[in-house]
């Protein structure tokens, strides 16, 4: 898969002191060698690609040929979209990254299970994996905070009348999220080659084919089966409540740890150039959240070590918990800014609260950092 960033317009460049980025990398390094963990592809990570799956499938059969009435439905259906959610949080993300196996083709595998459930892996790889991970927080560089005009989510972002109430309808769109990737944003991106001011190159050979195929695979699963069973009526209200319920926690989980208003939105200076080094960029923009729960850690794939992540992508989250001290304590011996949300709901607030004061009109347009 082609991963050079040139395809992105225009290019930004970091301050080239890696002091703090290569301590932290010794002593992740040395963390490794005094465990004896492997960086990525343990039993741990296969033993949760089982589960997870295992429940995709029983739940996706059971809806279509066991299922009788709409109590057996609705818990075949919730249980189908959590399964679908987990495989995104921890199958297809750690195989996006590199990160679930040492072998590249298990990687790709675990990638495209995102096909499996009807988004595009490829288009994937460049919104998330290139271009929302190397410019975060970045306005006009980052897509992830970029909603078009439907919200506001960084201070250097245009502000619309409407947006006043973005704390309030935000959360329709972000249940939204998956509807969208089904039907709109991977055909709009593969189709005009762009990813709101990145160039994308378009999926060629082998990547077309998945493309093409996924979506194909998508429409039988979804609808052309199920449509032998049972009438349009239910086929169309299942898969409703099923995209309906991944894209709130999807949304959220990926919101928490960029848009509030702990996290910092620089922008570059003329030259295109930050101010920070790369390493240091990702700690300023990134929180934890969380950090203490091993159920919603298990469940959102480590992504509530999120500065882990985003400093080690290639590392399986598995090992996320035990690097999460080793990342606080260099931190803080560098004077690297360092923060976190304390659970869960302390950030959805603060998310809440960030999204409200990006809507007042008080908060101004401008080019000022937070």
């Amino acid at each position: 898969m082609t991963t050079r960033l040139e395809h992105s317009t225009p290019t930004l460049t970091f301050n080239n002191n890696t002091e703090f980025q290569a301590a932290l990398r010794r002593r992740i390094d040395d963390y490794f060698r005094q465990t004896g963990r492997p960086r990525r592809g343990n039993w741990q990570i296969y033993l949760k690609a089982f589960i997870l799956l295992s429940c995709f499938f029983f739940s996706y059969l059971a809806l279509v040929f066991v299922a009788t009435d709409i109590w057996e439905g609705m818990l075949f259906a919730v249980l189908l979209a959590l399964s679908m959610t987990g495989i995104g949080f921890n199958l297809m993300h750690d195989g996006g990254h590199r990160a679930f196996s040492e072998h590249r083709w298990i990687n790709r595998l675990a990638a495209m299970t995102l096909d499996l459930i009807g988004a595009s892996s490829y288009v994937w790889h460049w919104k998330h994996a290139m271009f929302h991970h190397n410019y975060v927080n970045i306005t006009g560089h980052d897509p992830d905070i970029d909603l078009g005009i439907f919200a506001r989510f960084a201070p250097h972002q245009k502000r619309l009348p409407f947006h006043r109430w973005q704390h309030l309808y935000i959360w329709v769109l972000y249940a939204l999220l998956v509807f969208k990737f089904h039907f709109y944003s991977d055909f709009h991106h593969v189709i005009t080659g762009r990813i709101h001011t990145n160039r994308m190159p378009r999926p060629k050979g082998r990547d077309l084919a998945i493309f093409v195929g996924g979506k194909v695979l998508f429409v039988v699963l979804a609808f052309a089966l199920p449509l032998r069973y049972h009438p349009l009526s239910a086929v169309l209200f299942y898969y409703a409540v099923v995209v309906l319920i991944m894209g709130l926690p999807i949304s959220v989980v990926f919101q928490l740890p960029h848009c509030t208003g702990r996290a910092d939105h620089p922008l570059p200076d003329a030259t295109l150039a930050m101010k920070n080094p790369w390493a240091v960029h990702q700690a300023e923009v990134t929180l934890d959240f969380d950090r203490h729960s091993p159920i919603r850690t298990w469940f959102f794939g480590g992504l509530n070590f999120h500065l882990e992540h985003h400093l080690f992508p290639s590392i399986c989250h598995i090992n996320y918990p035990g690097m999460s001290k080793i990342v606080e304590e260099t931190c803080r011996e560098f004077g690297v800014k360092y923060a976190e949300h304390r659970s869960f709901w302390t950030g959805l607030r603060e998310h809440y609260r960030w999204l409200r004061e990006m809507g007042r009109p008080s908060f101004s347009n401008g080019p000022h950092q937070h």
